[in-house]
C-alpha cells in the first residue's frame, strides 16, 4: 500500500533535483534573459562603467593579458591607467590615493605572480585601513584547478587579506559584485577587496567561444553530453550580459558613537585638568573633512600627539601640537583621548597609559579599540565608532570650555628643550660624511609649505619622524603598523597624481630604497616629478644598531655606498651626489633639485651619511 507514496517521493526528488542542476547551469536564467552571440562588448567594459561612476581617477597596474580588457576599457572612459615596474608599487600607489583622496583606491594585476606580487602590500593596506580595491585575473572559469598557465588558489590568499572576496562566474555578476565590493571597502573599518576575473568572464563572445570549441568531441552520447556542457556554459557566461544595470555607488555604512556616549565624554573632559589626546590615522577617515577635525581641536585646546595620517592635521607650529616627550605627558595626564590609536607596540601594548587616568577609546574596529585592554590598561569609556566625527560632536559639547593653558604651555615648554638638544646634536660632527640630523633639518627648512613627505626606510626615517613637520593634514605618508619597506615608490607616485601642484618628497633609506627605485622610470614616464632623499650610509643600520652591541656581529647588515644618483639618471631622473666635501653647498642642492622637479625629472639626492647615536636604544622588533 506504501509503494506509490514511496515512488512518488522518489519522482519529487528527482524533478527537484534536475531544476536544482537547470538553476545551477544557468539553464533556468537563458529563458528570461538573452545572449548576444554577435555583440563586441566585454567585461572590462562593465568594470569600467562601475569605476567611473564611483569617481575612480587613477588604476594601478602591471600589464598582463588576464587583465588587458580592464585597462583598454577603463581608459577609454577617461581613467588615468599608471603602470609601474612591479606589482606591489601600483598597490602601495592605489593605498596612498585613497588615503589622500577619501575614495577607494583601484589596482589591477594579472593572474598568478601577478597576485602574489601584491601580498605584503595588500595586507599592509589590511593594517593600515586603507580602502583599496584589487582587481586580479585568472584562469578561465573551466580551466581553474586543471593547469592552465599562471593558476593557484588567489581566493585562498586573498580571504584572510581583505573584508570581502569574490571570483567572477559570469560577466552578469560583474557590475552588482563591484559595487558591493566598492561598499564593503568603506564601510565599518576600511579596507582591501579583491575581485578576481577568469580570463573569459572579460573577453569578448566571439573569442571565448573558439576557446570553447571541441575540435575532435568524442562519440555517441558522452560526445553530445560534453558539447551541450560547453554550448551552455558559454551561453550562461553571456546570458543577460548586456541588460542596464544600476552602476552607481551603494550606501555606506560608519558607525557613530550614540548621543549617551558623547554627552559622558563631555562630562569627563570637562572635570579634566590634565587631558591629552593621541590621534592615529584613522582620525583623518572620511566622512568628516580634516579641516573640520582640526578647528574642533583647537577649540578644545587639549595637548594632541599625532600618529600616522594625522601628522601634520594642527599644521607647522601650532601651541597644542606636542612632538616630544610622550611617555612623560601620558604618566601625568588625568584623561586621554586615543582617536583611533590602538594600544599596540607604539604605545608599549598600553603599559605607557596611567591606572589613574581615565581613559576615552574610540575606534571603529571592536578589536582595535580593545587591544590589549584585557591586559595592561582598561577604557573608561570605549566608543565603536568614528573618530574624526567624535571629535568634532566632543568640540560643539563642550563649547566654551578650553583646556587649562597651563597644561598644554608646560608640555611645549617641554617639546622646545628637547627640539633644541636635537638641534644641537645635528651640529655634532660625525667620523665621516654628513650629520643624517642636519640634513633631515635643512630639508625640513627649505621644502615647500605644501609638501607631501613620503617615509620609507628605517633609522633615517625613523629620526626624520622626530624633525621632519608636515605642514598641513594629509601631509605624511608612512607605512603603518606593518612597518613594512619598500612603500617609497608607490606611495610618492599616488601623492603626486593626487596633489600634482605639491613638492613629494620620498625619506628613503639606503636599504629601503632597493625596492622601488626602478619606479625611477614610472616617474619619468607618468610625468610624475618626486623628489627622494636617502639617506645612504651603506648600512641596514636600524638593525645594526642593536645586533652589533647584543649580538656581536654586522652579519648581513652591511651595504656598500652605492652610485643611486647614477641609477636615477639611466631610468630619466635627475641625481645628485651630496657627501662632506658637499656640506656647505647642501642648501644649494636641495633647491637644484626642486628647480629640476618644476621642469618635470624626478630627482634624487644621493647623501652620505655618517652615524649618530640619536635614538639610541630603538630595537626593531
Amino acid at each position: 500500500m506504501e509503494r506509490p507514496f514511496i515512488l512518488g517521493c522518489s519522482a519529487c526528488i528527482a524533478v527537484g533535483g534536475l531544476v536544482l542542476a537547470a538553476y545551477k547551469l544557468g539553464v533556468i536564467y537563458q529563458l528570461f534573459h538573452k545572449t548576444e552571440t554577435k555583440s563586441p562588448r566585454h567585461g572590462g567594459e562593465s568594470v569600467a562603467e562601475v569605476l567611473r561612476a564611483h569617481g575612480v581617477k587613477f588604476l594601478f597596474t602591471l600589464v598582463g593579458g588576464h587583465i588587458s580588457p580592464i585597462l583598454v576599457a577603463c581608459e577609454k572612459v577617461g581613467i588615468r591607467i599608471v603602470d609601474t615596474r612591479h606589482e606591489a608599487t601600483a598597490v602601495f600607489a592605489a593605498d596612498a590615493v585613497a588615503r589622500l583622496s577619501g575614495t577607494v583606491g583601484v589596482a589591477a594585476v594579472t593572474a598568478g605572480p601577478g597576485l602574489t606580487n601584491t601580498v605584503t602590500a595588500v595586507k599592509n593596506a589590511q593594517m593600515a585601513e586603507s580602502p583599496l580595491l584589487l582587481l586580479g585575473g585568472a584562469a578561465g572559469t573551466l580551466l581553474q584547478g586543471r593547469g592552465a598557465l599562471q593558476d593557484i588558489d588567489q581566493m585562498s590568499l586573498f580571504k584572510p587579506l581583505c573584508k570581502f572576496c569574490a571570483s567572477i562566474r559570469t560577466v552578469r555578476e560583474i557590475v552588482p559584485t563591484l559595487r558591493k565590493a566598492l561598499a564593503i571597502a568603506q564601510s565599518g573599518t576600511p579596507g582591501p577587496v579583491f575581485i578576481e576575473f577568469p580570463i573569459d568572464t572579460l573577453y569578448p563572445y566571439h573569442l571565448v567561444a573558439k576557446e570553447f570549441a571541441v575540435k575532435n568531441p568524442p562519440k555517441g552520447l558522452m560526445g553530445k553530453v560534453v558539447s551541450w556542457y560547453l554550448n551552455n556554459h558559454l551561453m550562461n557566461l553571456f546570458a543577460g550580459a548586456w541588460e542596464t544595470r544600476d552602476v552607481s555607488p551603494l550606501p555606506v555604512h560608519i558607525p557613530q558613537a550614540t548621543d549617551g556616549q558623547v554627552q559622558r565624554c563631555v562630562e569627563l573632559v570637562s572635570r579634566a585638568k590634565n587631558p591629552v589626546i593621541l590621534l592615529g590615522s584613522q582620525a583623518t577617515l572620511p566622512p568628516t573633512p580634516v579641516e573640520d577635525i582640526r578647528k574642533a581641536l583647537e577649540d578644545l585646546g587639549i595637548p594632541c600627539f599625532l600618529g600616522g595620517m594625522s601628522r601634520g592635521l594642527l599644521g607647522k607650529d601650532s601651541p597644542i601640537h606636542i612632538r616630544q616627550n610622550r611617555r612623560d605627558a601620558l604618566k601625568e595626564a588625568d584623561l586621554v583621548l586615543l582617536a583611533g590609536t590602538v594600544c599596540d607596540f607604539r604605545l608599549s601594548y598600553g603599559r605607557v597609559l596611567s591606572r589613574r587616568s581615565k581613559i576615552i577609546a574610540v575606534n571603529r574596529d571592536k578589536s582595535q579599540l580593545l587591544k590589549n585592554s584585557d591586559m595592561f590598561w582598561r577604557p573608561t569609556v570605549a566608543i565603536q565608532g568614528d573618530a574624526g566625527s567624535f571629535l568634532v560632536r566632543l568640540s560643539k559639547g563642550l563649547k566654551g570650555h578650553r583646556c587649562p593653558e597651563e597644561w598644554p604651555q608646560t608640555l611645549k615648554a617641554g617639546d622646545l628643550t628637547k627640539e633644541n638638544a636635537n638641534r644641537a646634536k645635528a651640529d655634532e660632527k660625525t667620523e665621516q660624511h654628513l650629520n643624517p640630523l642636519k640634513v633631515l633639518h635643512r630639508v625640513d627648512e627649505l621644502m615647500a609649505e605644501d609638501s607631501i613627505i613620503v617615509a620609507d626606510g628605517g633609522d633615517f626615517v625613523g629620526s626624520a619622524a622626530y624633525i621632519m613637520r608636515p605642514r598641513g593634514p594629509l601631509r605624511w605618508l608612512d607605512p603603518g603598523a606593518f612597518g613594512t619597506l619598500g612603500v617609497g615608490g608607490g606611495f610618492a607616485l599616488g601623492a603626486k597624481l593626487c596633489r600634482p601642484e605639491s613638492e613629494v618628497w620620498i625619506v628613503y633609506g639606503d636599504g629601503s630604497l632597493a625596492y622601488s627605485v626602478a619606479e625611477f622610470d614610472t616617474f619619468t614616464r607618468h610625468k610624475t616629478p618626486v623628489i627622494a632623499v636617502v639617506g645612504n650610509d651603506a648600512c641596514w643600520s636600524q638593525i645594526s644598531r642593536e645586533q652589533v652591541p647584543i649580538l656581536g656581529s654586522n652579519v648581513a647588515c652591511g651595504l656598500s655606498f652605492t652610485d643611486y644618483h647614477i641609477v636615477a639618471d639611466g631610468y630619466g631622473g635627475k641625481g645628485y651626489l651630496v657627501g662632506r666635501e658637499h656640506g656647505d653647498q647642501l642648501s644649494d642642492i636641495i633647491r637644484k633639485a626642486q628647480k629640476v622637479t618644476k621642469e618635470g625629472k624626478a630627482a634624487l639626492l644621493n647623501v652620505l651619511i655618517g652615524k649618530t647615536n640619536f635614538r639610541e636604544g630603538s630595537i626593531s622588533v
